[in-house]
Formats: C-alpha cells, sequence, structure tokens
C-alpha cells in the first residue's frame, strides 16, 4: 500500500473540539491507554466524515486496525449526536434567537443497494437512500435533523412519523416547506400547485422560492461531509451520521 500527505477542509478549532469530547468521554469511563491519543481519534474520525475514506485506508493511514478505526468511529459520532438538540429543544432556542421563519426541507442521503431493496428506493430521487428531514434558520444553518427512514417514505409522512408538524404548531414559527408538504397542518407554508395559476398566485410561488432558497443551503452542508454523499453502512446509521455531521457543521461556522 502506498502512502501520501493529505489535507482535511476543517479548522484547528474543530480538532480541539472533537479532541476535548474524546479526552473528557475517556475520563469518565476510566480508558487508561490507547493506540491514538484524543487528537489522533479526533483527526481520524473527521478524515472518516469529511472525505468518506473507508475503515481500510483510516486504519492503514493512522497505525491501528480496521476493527479499531471502527470502534473509534462509532463512539465519537455517538459523542457528537448527544450533542445534537432535541426537535422541542431547537425551536425553542430559534424562537429564543428572534428568526422570523424556518424552512423544512427532506434530502436523500444514497445508500449501497440492490434493486429488489424496494423500502429503500425514492421514486422521486430514482435511487436508493434515507429520507432525512431538516429545519434550517433563514439562512441556511441547520437547526435540527431527523432520524432515518427508509427512502420509499414519502417528505410528508416522513415530518408526521418524527412529529415535526405538531411541535411547528406548538412552537407557532411560520416554517416554509416545498409542495411535496402540502397538506401539513399548522404553520406550514407551501406554494401553489396546479397549471394556469392566477398571477397572484404565481408571484406569492416566486417570493415563497425566494425565501425558502436560502435555507436550502443546509443540505448542501451536509452533502459537502463525503460520507453522505454514498453509504456503504448500515442504512439506519444515516440519521445518527447526520446529527453529528450537523453539531461539527455547526460549530465550524461558528468558530472558524
Amino acid at each position: 500500500m502506498l502512502f501520501y500527505r493529505a489535507a482535511v477542509d476543517l479548522s484547528r478549532s474543530t480538532l480541539n473540539y472533537v479532541a476535548g469530547l474524546i479526552r473528557r468521554h475517556r475520563k469518565a469511563i476510566g480508558s487508561t491507554w490507547r493506540r491514538l491519543n484524543p487528537a489522533q481519534q479526533a483527526l481520524l474520525v473527521l478524515v472518516y466524515l469529511r472525505k468518506g475514506e473507508t475503515y481500510t485506508e483510516l486504519a492503514a493511514g493512522f497505525g491501528v486496525s480496521v476493527a479499531t478505526a471502527w470502534r473509534y468511529v462509532e463512539e465519537t459520532v455517538a459523542l457528537l449526536r448527544a450533542r445534537a438538540p432535541k426537535l422541542g429543544r431547537a425551536l425553542r432556542h430559534a424562537v429564543r434567537e428572534g428568526l422570523h421563519y424556518l424552512v423544512l426541507h427532506g434530502t436523500l442521503i444514497p445508500i449501497d443497494r440492490v434493486r429488489a431493496d424496494r423500502p429503500y428506493y425514492s421514486a422521486k430521487h430514482r435511487r436508493h437512500g434515507m429520507n432525512i428531514q431538516v429545519i434550517a434558520s433563514p439562512d441556511g444553518t441547520i437547526i435540527w435533523t431527523s432520524g432515518s427512514l427508509p427512502g420509499s417514505t414519502h417528505d410528508l409522512t416522513a415530518a408526521r412519523i418524527w412529529g415535526v408538524l405538531r411541535a411547528l404548531a406548538q412552537a407557532g414559527v411560520l416554517t416554509l416547506a416545498d409542495k411535496g408538504y402540502q397538506g401539513a397542518e399548522g404553520p406550514v407554508a407551501t406554494p401553489y400547485k396546479g397549471r394556469n395559476k392566477p398571477l397572484s398566485q404565481k408571484a406569492a410561488n416566486r417570493s415563497h422560492a425566494r425565501l425558502r432558497g436560502p435555507g436550502e443551503r443546509a443540505n448542501a452542508q451536509l452533502k459537502s461531509w463525503r460520507i453522505l454523499r454514498k453509504l456503504r453502512c448500515c442504512p439506519h446509521k444515516a440519521g445518527q451520521l447526520c446529527k453529528a455531521i450537523a453539531v461539527l457543521q455547526n460549530y465550524e461556522l461558528t468558530h472558524r
């Protein structure tokens, strides 16, 4: 196997943040010695998430076994996703911040599955994947991400399963969503459907799209972490990875 020097486009403060979580966790469980120190383990995990490298590549690059690399990733992802806010808390924080509206959007995390795995097949995207619901601020900052559901799940159904519509109604926050959420109850506003719409509805749709567009950049931020471009692990880990990455993404934006 050949080796080369490489870089990962994340800040030093993000590395220190993750290393601090690992260091405190090791102290709490009484872990006395490991092959990699907290900073090295943090770097291994960031490389895995940001660049999507395989466990074999990580193990060779960091001088550990494949099983150890897997354990380090699992442990750190669990520490990160534990810091992701629950839905109610995230919405209360948005209200305190004085956000005038939120953006609700579903995204598909592609997975490595065959044609026979129909529950994972999204007819909308014409590929296999897992449905993730994302709530973002008007500027595209990720506020909350859901767990994962099979890709065949409709966005409106997924929002109801995760209790998103009920939580938004309780918080009383105006939320913009695309046509896939039409029929949603509560303060969820969607574009008008149909052809030959009157000029007033066309103007309303343009305004809706203009306001919603920047908020949907949250999905692009998630997909900038290459591990989410095509999962080759258990599909149900998609939601766990999204929560961990949302924590890292928000930290990176505020501390770069």
